[in-house]
């Protein structure tokens, strides 16, 4: 017997082990299938990220698979990832679905617990320890769950009033966290809308004084940017600590903002091996400079490009499969950076691009690009306002981690 570290004050009475089959018992309802009906099965992610609708299919092309009806408000699991935590309950939206002999699914039993609870203990590391002592086996598919250990499995179960005073807490943790994730998809596309707005001149901005700003010139990138020349240091000559940053192609992928300000980033420095005092000083990267990464596996992160906005004084070269490009005019600064993400400069980079399972650019073609420039006042208006969004999306995708972070902290806590 054991009591969880967080609990509702209510709730004194230790929490007692029970066998998983005399709480829970497997329900199936299997269907004789019409070979020209058409059904929907479901299919359930790994790591509790809940259930998904597959396309509809035939009985004819369902075959000889054996399929069962989904029974709403069920425990349901994938067999053959439960020790991934595919674990989910069914709800009426999957009512007159389908689903295969890989999902069995789960009702309460004796009036001792609660699916929704169930399904939250299972996806702490406590419950994922005991999806995988009921998942024998090797490594991936092999680790299928067996049902009859599964049913063994001794579980630390509440009664079912704090089982429904768990689950009902932590489903609105969960619609939090639902919200914040919404707010930031429709963040994201309202910028991603204006953007195209703002760039195709859909939308223009007035002077201070109020009169109509002129005409967008049109220039080719070698026009207005300079390139230099970056190192081609390998992860393996970067360390934590140093003296000199160096921007990896991969973190323009996957980590940095499109607004480089170094402040806000982590990003690796020159190890000591590397002699820092025979870097060019036209190397360092300066406020305004654009760094291009030339390689990427697919069309869309060939020629992905930040812009450096702060640097704080701190020394940065950019490294292997990068691009200096440094401006030759007067540009706002951070008008760049969002020029580069725009859908007609991002189609001609695609265009360019040559290779095949690894694409590249070179500064020749990234040369030819066309680009459509505004004044000086006007794209500081453009690099503003896209920047004020920028910071809402920042404070809403800060939001949402401590939510996540909040409700892992309550997994650990609110079970045994």
């Amino acid at each position: 017997m054991a009591t969880p570290k967080l609990r509702f004050p209510a709730f004194e009475e230790k929490w007692n082990k029970q066998r998983l089959d005399s709480f829970l018992e497997r329900v199936s309802n299997p269907i004789d299938v019409i070979p020209n009906k058409k059904y929907s099965q479901i299919g359930i992610r790994s790591h509790g990220k809940g259930i998904f609708h597959k396309e509809a299919v035939t009985g004819e092309e369902l075959g000889n698979k054996r399929v069962f009806w989904v029974e709403p408000n069920a425990l349901v699991v994938n067999i053959v990832f439960a020790w991934e935590r595919a674990i989910a309950v069914t709800s009426d939206a999957e009512k007159g679905m389908i689903a295969s002999h890989r999902f069995p699914m789960y009702l309460p039993k004796n009036n001792l617990s609660n699916v929704n609870f169930l399904r939250y203990l299972f996806v702490t590391d406590k419950g994922q320890s005991y999806l995988e002592l009921a998942s024998p086996g090797g490594a991936g598919r092999n680790k299928t769950l067996g049902q009859s250990n599964f049913a063994e499995l001794k579980i630390d179960l509440p009664s079912l009033e704090e089982q429904t005073k768990i689950a009902t807490f932590l489903s609105t943790v969960d619609e939090k966290i639902s919200q914040l994730s919404q707010k930031l998809h429709l963040l994201g596309q309202y910028k991603q809308g204006m953007m195209q707005k703002l760039f195709s001149q859909q939308i223009r901005f007035k002077a201070n004084d109020g009169s109509e700003f002129g005409e967008w010139g049109k220039v080719k990138f070698s026009e207005s940017f300079v390139f230099h020349n970056t190192n081609s240091y390998s992860r393996a000559l970067l360390s934590e600590v140093g003296e000199v940053m160096n921007i990896h192609y991969g973190d323009i992928h996957t980590k940095f903002s499109m607004l480089f300000d170094v402040s806000k980033e982590i990003v690796p420095f020159l190890n000591d091996q590397i002699d820092s005092t025979k870097i060019a000083e036209n190397q360092f990267l300066k406020e305004g400079d654009l760094v291009i990464a030339d390689a990427s596996e697919d069309y869309k992160d060939i020629g992905k490009a930040i812009e450096v906005v702060h640097l704080n004084n701190q020394k940065v070269v950019a490294g292997l499969h990068t691009y200096i490009a440094r401006p030759v005019q007067p540009f706002a600064l951070g008008f760049c950076g969002y020029l580069m993400q725009t859908f007609e400069v991002r189609e001609q980079i695609k265009k360019l691009a040559t290779g095949t399972s690894v694409l590249g650019i070179s500064k020749t073609n990234i040369g030819k690009v066309e680009i459509k420039l505004p004044s000086l006042e006007e794209q500081t208006k453009i690099a503003n306002f896209l920047s004020s969004i920028d910071q809402k999306i920042d404070v809403v995708s800060e939001q949402l981690e401590q939510a996540k972070l909040w409700k892992k902290g309550l997994l650990q806590q609110m079970f045994v």
